[in-house]
């Protein structure tokens, strides 16, 4: 696996990264942990160094997960976590309050099993809590041994660079991918100005992207999926004209669509790491061969050409989600 750092903040990870979110929230029922241990260190072993969580998802359960996989190879990874939500929950607001974030980095250590976040993102930004007091108290986690580097996810570019000129952000992680490139307008120039790494979540579109998706393909209960817009069945066949063409640009190369889709955004910046997710281990190893991927300049031109030819329909979140910052 190859290496990169994220931005200039000295901070080196593996090229792809593990998002575990999915082994325990929002994708319907979690995994058994047994499983969601081995998958994780699976990954280690195939070189993955960076390793995401929050202590939103489940609540608390995927960072107690995360912290039993990695335990035993602590000093070999770096491990990612979030704050910013009130009581550990995705509905019940945000809170970015300075003796908030103190009281979320203990809770997170101990269920990280570890004595040091190495990257501590602000899930939200709070708008009622000035971003120079949250990169402030950061600061200080950091001054005191407890966090090695800040980063936000989601973050405005005035956010970004207030926060910045607190305390150096070493990575901002959002949403991008085929289906999703609105970072690339103002973010990606930002984070290239600033010596920031790009971390973008759900790089495969959320599952759509690989092609295991029809019109119809039933979700599992409580899979959140099923309330996003561009999951509603008239916009699902309406995008699959996209991953069909992946899917041939795809078989010319000897790949599949879900390595065409992180090859891609691998491509687009030397600072950018993606971090797929899976529950699966023949999936892991799809996705992380997408690192040794090189496309050409005629496979690039071609993907263009295929999101020029065959426009996202459906937004990325309801406006009730929107509302609520959600993931």
């Amino acid at each position: 696996m190859h290496t990169r750092e994220l931005g200039r903040s000295g901070l080196e990870v593996s090229a792809l990264g593990l998002g575990c979110m999915g082994l325990s929230h929002a994708y319907g029922t979690p995994v058994a942990e047994g499983e969601g241990i081995a998958l994780i260190r699976a990954a280690h072993e195939k070189g993955v160094t960076l390793f995401d969580t929050a202590e939103v998802y489940g609540p608390f359960t995927n960072e107690e997960l995360v912290g039993k996989a990695l335990e035993p190879i602590r000093e070999d990874v770096v491990i990612a976590t979030k704050f910013g939500f009130r009581e550990g929950g995705l509905g019940r607001g945000l809170d970015s309050r300075p003796e908030h974030i103190r009281a979320v980095a203990e809770q997170s250590l101990q269920r990280l099993r570890t004595d040091r976040i190495d990257l501590f993102y602000q899930h939200r930004v709070d708008p009622a809590v000035p971003i120079e007091d949250v990169a402030g108290t950061v600061r200080d986690l950091i001054a005191e041994g407890k966090v090695l580097h800040f980063g936000l996810s989601e973050a405005s570019a005035e956010a970004i660079r207030r926060a910045h000129a607190v305390q150096p952000v070493a990575a901002l992680q959002s949403e991008y991918s085929l289906w999703w490139r609105e970072p690339e307008a103002e973010i990606l120039p930002l984070c290239a100005e600033l010596g920031i790494g790009f971390v973008p979540f759900s790089p495969l579109g959320r599952g759509f992207l690989t092609g295991a998706f029809a019109a119809d393909t039933p979700l599992a209960e409580g899979d959140f999926r099923t309330t996003l817009p561009r999951f509603a069945e008239e916009n699902r066949q309406a995008n699959i004209a996209l991953v069909e063409r992946l899917g041939a640009i795809a078989a010319a190369q000897g790949a599949t669509r879900a390595q065409i889709a992180l090859a891609w955004l691998l491509a687009q910046e030397p600072w950018i790491v993606p971090i797929p997710g899976t529950t699966r281990i023949d999936r892991l190893g799809e996705n992380l061969a997408s690192a040794d991927l090189v496309l050409s300049a005629e496979q690039r031109a071609a993907i263009d050409a295929a999101l020029a030819a065959f426009p996202v329909q459906g937004e990325r979140y309801s406006p009730t989600q929107a509302a609520q910052v959600a993931r």
